[in-house]
């Protein structure tokens, strides 16, 4: 089996370079669909959610080729089917977004129930409502989403919840769609003004991304473009995480700081010390570990994706914290296996308690989804001991070569795998 071998207590010091955003990456890519010609994707993590999704558009017809490690070619003037088969979507959460960018190219999608990490119900109607505001008939088949429109029409599309994963599907499905569509209420996040701007160097009409009111106004037509996609805001905050937790100086770079404001603020709290330059971050702590209170929101506020790293931290804290996840109903399934290494919390829904412990104990533990990994290394890497952490099939989904990047810092990692070739498992997991 698969895992991680960390032994806690080195300090982490030096630099590490941030790969480009896992959630730009998984949305830009469908978004090649509505393209009428050659795509080039640069800067894109080396990560198996990529792997997947470049499968799926070959499986569609398009033409994928990998120029380097970190740059995709597509091709997809070849697609010839609507119909995303469900082995592979099954795998991961992203591949709704197939449902918009398929719409927008045919008027037609056949896409199963996404799958990915589960922390709770994944509705789509808010999806849905888009699609159907915008001239689609929506149903569910056999576990399948079924879309039909004989024409998209833009109009008005206020979404009753705030959703990143609605907001980019109806600016998929939008773009080519004739007339304005006007999105009330949309998802602020980073990777979705990367969308629009991947999506505007191909020609589209996209204005407002990044405040609550975006603006479309459906073309013709789409060209090919060469983009590169922003560096990963969760992956830097992880390392910073990191940092903190293994105390030590590290410097963090190909980042966005304002990116990172809500993680900073609160890792200060917590005791750390952050310089922020122009595309780079530096963290430092040399006193205990804080207290401190965190709520995650919607982007501008506390990400979602952070918060078992923050708990992690929070666990070691000199007092109580209280952690109150405010985007999903059971993200806090992570908590049991922190408990193996001596963890004091209580969840009660979407709050978790922590009481600071002055340490934490090595013990074997799993990943349960891809950020509790983050979590399960962050609290490996200030244990006392050896912890072994498994299912890292989570982890590699959402963060390129972790192993590497954590012994370049010093830490005390190493994988073990069923495959003779380390390097090859780590690359095609």
């Amino acid at each position: 089996m698969d895992k991680y071998i960390i032994t806690g207590g080195s300090p982490l010091k030096g630099r590490v370079c941030i790969s480009g955003a896992k959630n730009a990456a998984v949305a830009i890519i469908p978004a090649a669909i509505l393209a009428g010609d050659v795509c080039r994707i640069e800067n894109l993590p080396n990560i198996s959610d990529v792997a997947v999704i470049a499968r799926i558009l070959q499986e569609l017809g398009a033409e994928v080729t990998r120029a380097n490690a970190s740059t995709l070619i597509i091709d997809p003037r070849r697609i010839n089917t609507f119909i995303a088969r469900r082995e592979l979507v099954s795998n991961m959460r992203a591949s709704y977004y197939l449902l918009g960018a398929l719409l927008g190219r045919w008027g037609k999608a056949r896409v199963p129930m996404p799958g990915g990490c589960y922390f709770g119900i994944r509705p789509i109607d808010q999806h849905l409502k888009g699609f159907e505001t915008l001239g689609a008939v929506a149903g569910v088949e056999n576990g399948m989403i079924h879309l039909d429109a004989e024409r998209l029409t833009g109009g008005h599309i206020y979404l009753d919840v705030v959703s990143v994963g609605a907001t980019i599907n109806i600016v998929l499905a939008a773009v080519k769609a004739r007339g304005l569509t006007v999105l009330e209420n949309a998802a602020r996040e980073p990777h979705i003004v990367d969308l629009a701007n991947f999506l505007n160097s191909m020609g589209a009409d996209i204005s407002g991304a990044g405040t609550d009111v975006i603006k479309i106004r459906g073309v013709e037509s789409l060209r090919g473009t060469t983009y590169s996609i922003i560096p990963d805001q969760i992956e830097a905050g992880t390392y910073m995480a990191a940092a903190v937790a293994a105390g030590g100086d590290v410097v963090i770079e190909n980042v966005t700081p304002k990116h990172l404001e809500s993680i900073t603020l609160k890792l200060r709290d917590l005791g750390a010390e952050i310089d922020e330059y122009d595309d780079s971050i530096r963290v430092r702590r040399t006193e205990p570990i804080k207290r401190t209170n965190v709520k995650t929101l919607p982007h501008p506020g506390f990400p979602t994706d952070m918060q078992p790293q923050i708990s992690a931290l929070c666990a070691v804290g000199s007092g109580t914290s209280i952690v109150t996840e405010g985007v999903w109903d059971n993200r806090f399934q992570y908590v049991d296996e922190l408990r193996k290494m001596g963890v004091k919390a209580t969840v009660d829904g979407k709050i978790a308690i922590f009481e600071g412990v002055p340490k934490l104990s090595g013990a074997p533990v799993a990943a349960t989804d891809l950020r509790a990994g983050a979590a399960m290394i962050i609290a490996a890497l200030m244990a006392d001991g050896v912890t072994e952490i498994e299912q890292i099939r989570y982890i590699e989904r959402g963060y390129e070569n972790v192993v590497d990047k954590l012994r370049g810092l010093g830490a005390d990692i190493k994988r073990i795998s069923d495959y003779k070739d380390d390097a090859y498992a780590q690359n095609h997991a």
